[in-house]
């Protein structure tokens, strides 16, 4: 078994696991722990005006997630809670307003969680000009609190980081998203984004979402592969790493895949 185990390929490494919360997805299960997750980041728990929580003072999904179970899970000892978003990004950034008043509310419900910080889940690039008004209108949300940042023009790095400084308050976290899962770039080239923001925001202040999909050849997207996620992993070590998402890209067999040696002591089939 030792012998065996030695054969294995290195387990790749992530600290955090996102969850985009759907009907489809409101029962999340997974092996993501054998990776080492043990953050959840919730994408949102309200989207498109209808709360995934009980008891926010607007219209709720259908299917509830058991929050409480959700709360044990070893890849959810932590949580990043997102707060209000549309599905839509023009609809998003239209109606930031409402969804700051929605997350204020949203936010005061208490969960059983063990809530380390807060996403505003409308997402920001160089393109949109009204972005730095949201850097007001973040000082009602709640502390830690995090946004997401895409660049698909490709400005740079540097200049990505430029354009945040401007306008983002100093205690506000950015996560960036690789945009691996799209061919924006590759892992390499993210790497120096990440390296880039750091330099000019601080490295604590610096996540990275890695896309755990990729265009399909029929349409729409496919999960990412082993090989192509590992490229991925470890070319941001160092950095503390989201897989998005979980529930609907990252299955236990590819959770296997990437982490052979812990799903061998855990007794399963890498």
């Amino acid at each position: 078994m030792v012998g065996a185990c030695a054969d294995m390929p290195r387990d790749s490494r992530v600290q955090g696991v996102v969850w985009q919360v759907d009907n489809a997805t409101a029962r999340p299960t997974g092996d993501w722990h054998l990776l080492g997750v043990h953050q959840l980041l919730v994408q949102w728990t309200v989207v498109d005006d209808t709360s995934f929580v009980a008891n926010a003072g607007l219209p709720t999904a259908a299917n509830l997630p058991d929050w409480a179970r959700i709360g044990r899970e070893p890849w959810a000892s932590d949580v990043v809670l997102g707060l209000a978003g549309y599905a839509d990004e023009k609809r998003a950034r239209a109606h930031v307003d409402k969804l700051v008043r929605e997350s204020e509310q949203v936010a005061r419900v208490p969960l059983p969680l063990h809530v380390t910080g807060y996403y505003f889940p409308v997402e920001v690039d160089p393109t949109w000009g009204d972005a730095p008004k949201l850097g007001a209108m973040l000082s009602a949300m709640p502390r830690p609190l995090w946004i997401s940042v895409y660049d698909r023009s490709n400005v740079g790095g540097k200049t990505l980081a430029d354009w945040l400084a401007s306008w983002l308050p100093g205690d506000v976290g950015v996560f960036f998203q690789d945009g691996c899962g799209v061919y924006a770039r590759g892992p390499l080239v993210a790497r120096q984004y990440l390296d880039a923001l750091s330099e000019r925001l601080g490295h604590d202040r610096v996540r990275v979402i890695a896309e755990a999909f990729r265009p399909s050849e029929h349409g729409g997207f496919r999960p990412a592969t082993a090989g192509e996620l590992r490229e991925q992993l470890a070319a941001y070590q160092g950095y503390f790493t989201y897989l998005f998402d979980g529930p609907h890209y990252v299955s236990d067999e590819l959770v296997r895949t990437l982490a052979p040696r812990a799903a061998e002591r855990h007794g399963m089939s890498p």
